[in-house]
């Protein structure tokens, strides 16, 4: 049981309108009412009720702060325990006076995420719900954010459930085999065992399919810029971010580091990399940002690269098609304003036409032809339904793995008549598998290790 009370600021540190302070735990309301005036005591609040007041301090007297404070009492809140949340004028001095007051109470700071942590472990929530929420926070997209949101709501969770309820039945229907042999039909225990495991195998296989258009969607697609000096790879960046992020001039070698923006295309995630132009150069600052560009090209997702259309290819330009033979990427040919001079047969030698996108970023042609590329070539031209249940936690992803394999592993076992108790071992495995996702099988340091990963006050 948890018997401590702790605080910590939910809204980001600065100047804001307002600034949310957090309190949980079984002495939330009473310490709390310490420091708070109002003319009703906390003590006495009913609970979802919003009460104005000072917060004083109580060394004194001197009022601190004029509040607004919420009390939700136990179970009906976030962490299950009494919660109260001072609303108090948004500023770093005035959210530090009263964070003072209180951690000179019996409360203590709260650590990176453990007021969701508190949910998780008074089963308000599971660990997959947990992570979702961190989702919810990171999400980039309205459909990175939609995703999360199913996450928390439980979708995930209750799909995982009842795949975990199936295996459940399969041990117990064992069990009953190994303790009772003697009424033991081994074919037809067999047979419950492919049943079930191919069952829940096909289950899973449905929501891997979803895992790596899940895992984009959570995380982004990193996008890297590429081209030689001047072929108009920053004003690229420029018009996808749609501001002046990187800076435009006609002197090459202008981009001398990576720069990076976060951008949504079509409800895609990317984060934008603009490299320096790839070039043999004698300049110790710009070659350091053509060896960062290379290696840019070679961790990416998604490689843009640039070309000039009014002008022959370069034998660097070359170097570097060699280069992304095979990678996901797309052919940019800009400056399709001025008389076509680029050799397209040889660009076709290394890319599919769909892949191959006519631009004039000066005159912002051919932008939704290259939105649209990028999300045929990861999407198929469409995010699949929204009804479907996304995975998009590698954690998750390789646990599914681990567990479709474990039954694998039954599936052929029980093929062979191998005995049911150790058959048994692999069934349970995937239980254990899928129960560490949800949390249910999952290690105290995976769990702290998760949550030390969320902000502070969440």
């Amino acid at each position: 049981m948890i018997s401590d009370t702790i605080t910590a600021i939910s809204t980001a540190v600065g100047e804001a309108g307002i600034a949310v302070i957090r309190v949980s735990g079984p002495e939330a309301v009473s310490e709390t009412e310490k420091i708070f005036r109002s003319k009703t005591p906390l003590t006495q609040a009913a609970s979802h009720t919003v009460h104005y007041g000072h917060i004083i301090d109580p060394a004194n007297g001197e009022k601190i702060e004029e509040v607004l404070v919420t009390v939700m009492r136990a179970p009906r809140s976030f962490t299950t325990e009494d919660v109260v949340e001072i609303s108090a004028h948004g500023g770093v001095v005035s959210v530090k006076r009263v964070m003072d007051l209180l951690l000179q109470l019996d409360i203590r700071l709260a650590e990176p995420g453990e007021f969701t942590k508190r949910a998780f472990l008074n089963g308000r929530i599971d660990l997959s719900q947990a992570e979702g929420v961190m989702d919810l926070i990171r999400s980039k997209s309205d459909r990175a954010f939609s995703v999360a949101l199913k996450q928390v709501e439980g979708k995930l969770s209750s799909k995982l459930r009842d795949l975990r309820y199936t295996l459940v039945e399969t041990l117990a229907h064992i069990e009953v085999n190994i303790d009772y042999p003697e009424h033991d039909v081994e074919s037809l225990t067999s047979d419950f065992i492919k049943e079930k495991s191919s069952q829940v195998m096909t289950e899973i296989d449905k929501l891997l399919t979803t895992a790596e258009q899940g895992k984009i969607l959570r995380e982004g697609i990193t996008t890297a810029i590429v081209g030689r000096p001047n072929v108009g790879k920053s004003s690229l960046m420029n018009t996808l971010a749609q501001d002046n992020r990187a800076i435009v001039t006609d002197i090459p070698g202008t981009t001398r580091d990576v720069i990076e923006e976060f951008i949504t295309i079509n409800n895609i995630p990317l984060k934008l990399l603009d490299t320096a132009g790839i070039r043999e150069t004698m300049d110790v600052v710009e070659k350091i940002g053509v060896e960062r560009s290379r290696s840019a090209v070679s961790e990416a997702d998604l490689i843009l690269m640039v070309v000039s259309a009014a002008e022959p290819l370069h034998p660097d330009e070359i170097e570097l098609l060699e280069q992304i033979r095979g990678r996901q990427s797309i052919i940019i040919m800009n400056k399709m304003d001025l008389t076509p001079q680029v050799e397209r047969d040889v660009l076709l030698r290394y890319i599919p036409e769909e892949r191959l996108v006519p631009m004039s970023v000066k005159d912002d042609l051919g932008v939704d032809r290259l939105e649209d590329a990028i999300s045929t070539l990861f999407f198929s031209g469409k995010l699949e339904s929204a009804d479907l249940t996304y995975v998009s936690n590698v954690r998750h992803i390789a646990l599914l793995k681990k567990a479709k394999q474990s039954l694998v592993d039954a599936y052929e076992a029980a093929e062979q008549f191998i005995p049911i108790d150790m058959i048994q071992i692999d069934v349970r495995l995937a239980w254990e598998h899928l129960g560490e996702i949800v949390g249910d099988t999952a290690h105290d340091a995976l769990i702290d290790q998760i949550f030390s990963q969320f902000c502070l006050g969440k």
